[in-house]
């Protein structure tokens, strides 16, 4: 068997590890899903998700991640627990899924790049999101947006994930400092802070039941759990890595970057129209989209340049993100079967692609899709890691933790205990809310 690859520097594994974490969760997802639910009030849900439920979760997958040495999937069976690799399979599952429709939207995002160059969508933003979003042509950038994707897993941990995200990460943060810096001198952008940073608690009184469960599940979506990314990524490290430091900039740094994205976009909206607009808030996936584009549309050549900055910035951070996705399900076969890894990475950025066609040709099926990935899979996913970490591997995931993080120990084992009482019952209870409103919903689209 072929020697493993590993993470040549801390920082390589770092930097990949936010650059699974900071993708389009942040940047696409987190300032629409902010518009719907109530601006500040599901930032500050967000915040404690992250740490109180986040946190814990991505340490107890580092955990395994770097005991087993091996892919998500295989990781239970190394470590004497063969009937767990469900949460393994689950993982690999969910992350193919949400990458299936993903990567659609990098195609739009792609498309974006060149509209803002061209001043495509300058004319008629929603004409042109309704164009560029679904039938043949968001097939064909699918198609790119995929294979580049692909291009990068199937160099290598070293040579393609590790150079690629150390140019990534950086790169996305630079540039949305640097776009919040100027939205910050627009004139009329108070009202924005006020909404976006002040949270209104009788909106999240009133409205508990619906924040929460899109909050926690972003918080997952954003940091790349329950979908075997992370367990992938730590199981390239050495055992001098500490665990808690490792897992704590992962999570700061991810966040960091998802209110940055805010700090952004909440303010050329405000900007723009005086409020969150319908097409933002309640627009579905392509709100950001239209939304953002009718901002740049409106400030002739500097919209041009801002423009195809911003979307640039996206486009990183999604590829950045997808290629973790798609390295869970390599790394197993190059594992397991000892497939070549370019045939492997293309192979299933193929059947990827095709299983996306749905979402690229109609986006009430993408919005199917996510909805789906957001209230069942990740949380169902997240569940059964934190019930095997914590109830299962509890004094083993502890002693992984203590491995090269000195004076560990006592936080390790309040670590343990609090996977097993709070992170368990908060992930339940988004699992719970997830049910029960895809039980309410319509079903699958045009049926």
């Amino acid at each position: 068997m072929a020697q493993r690859e590993t993470w040549t520097t801390r920082a390589g594994f770092v930097l990949a590890a936010v650059g699974s974490a900071v993708g389009l969760g942040n940047i696409w997802q987190f300032p629409f899903k902010t518009a719907e639910n109530g601006g500040a009030a599901f930032v500050l849900v967000y915040l404690l998700a992250a740490v109180l439920i986040g946190l814990p979760t991505i340490l107890g997958e580092f955990a395994i991640g770097r005991r087993a040495k091996l892919n998500a999937v295989e990781a239970f069976d190394r470590l004497d627990h063969p009937a767990w690799t469900v949460v393994g399979g689950l993982g690999l599952f969910t992350g193919l899924w949400i990458l299936s429709y993903y990567s659609v939207v990098g195609g739009w995002v792609i498309r974006y790049t060149i509209g803002s160059l061209t001043g495509g969508y300058f004319g008629g933003t929603a004409a042109y999101f309704g164009a560029v979003s679904a039938g043949w042509e968001a097939i064909a950038f699918h198609a790119l947006f995929m294979a580049l994707t692909a291009g990068i897993v199937a160099f290598g941990i070293e040579d393609g994930i590790e150079k690629a995200t150390k140019l990534m990460v950086p790169s996305v943060v630079l540039m949305l400092v640097g776009l919040a810096v100027y939205a910050f001198t627009l004139d009329g952008s108070g009202p924005a802070y006020s909404y976006y940073l002040s949270p209104d608690m009788d909106y999240l009184a009133n409205n508990l039941g619906s924040v929460i469960p899109f909050a926690v599940s972003q918080a997952f979506f954003s940091l790349s759990l329950g979908m075997g990314a992370m367990i992938t990524y730590a199981s390239y490290l050495s055992d001098d890595d500490s665990l808690p430091a490792d897992g704590g900039l992962v999570v700061g740094l991810n966040t960091l970057i998802g209110v940055l994205a805010g700090l952004v976009v909440i303010p050329l909206l405000f900007v723009q129209f005086s409020q969150i607009p319908e097409t933002a808030a309640g627009g579905g996936p392509g709100a950001l989209f239209v939304s953002v584009a009718q901002v740049f549309g409106g400030l002739g050549i500097t919209g041009r340049i801002l423009g195809a900055l911003f979307f640039f910035v996206v486009l990183i951070a999604a590829l950045s993100s997808a290629i973790s996705l798609l390295e869970v399900v390599t790394a197993y076969c190059v594992d397991r079967y000892e497939w070549n890894r370019m045939a492997t990475a293309f192979g299933f950025g193929g059947v990827l692609f095709l299983l996306g066609t749905l979402s690229a040709w109609d986006t009430a099926w993408l919005g199917w899709f996510d909805t789906l990935a957001y209230s069942v899979l990740l949380p169902a996913s997240v569940l059964l890691g934190v019930i095997f970490v914590g109830w299962v591997y509890g004094p083993e995931a502890v002693e992984e933790m203590e491995k090269g993080a000195d004076g560990a120990g006592q936080y390790a084992t309040l670590w343990i205990w609090w996977l097993r009482t709070v992170v368990f019952v908060g992930v339940l209870v988004t699992l719970y809310l997830g049910v029960t409103s895809i039980y309410a919903s319509p079903g699958l689209p045009g049926l």
